[in-house]
């Protein structure tokens, strides 16, 4: 019996390969709107992080996600995205 291969993608916070599922996900649409992916099926442009709060802070003073997403990122996505990060622990 074969083995299911994880899908691993990389935090832009920390730099770490990790499971899909452990990681939020961050989109950007062809409009050029930025949205946290829950399902992770989202069309369009998007960006790793993981669920802890020294990743999204590091991300946020290197702007790391502006940079992987190729656009300036509003506050307010990286408010909701440690809202998140608060829910999940």
């Amino acid at each position: 019996m074969k083995k299911k291969r994880i899908p691993l993608r990389k935090c832009v916070g920390c730099g770490e390969s990790k499971p899909k599922k452990e990681l939020i996900r961050v989109v950007r649409n062809k409009e050029g709107q930025v949205n946290i992916d829950q399902t992770g099926k989202a069309k369009g442009r998007g960006a790793y992080i993981c669920k802890g709060e020294e990743c999204i802070n590091k991300a946020i003073k290197e702007k790391k996600l502006n940079r992987s997403l190729k656009i300036d990122i509003p506050k307010e996505i990286y408010e909701e995205i440690k809202k998140v990060i608060l829910e999940n622990e």
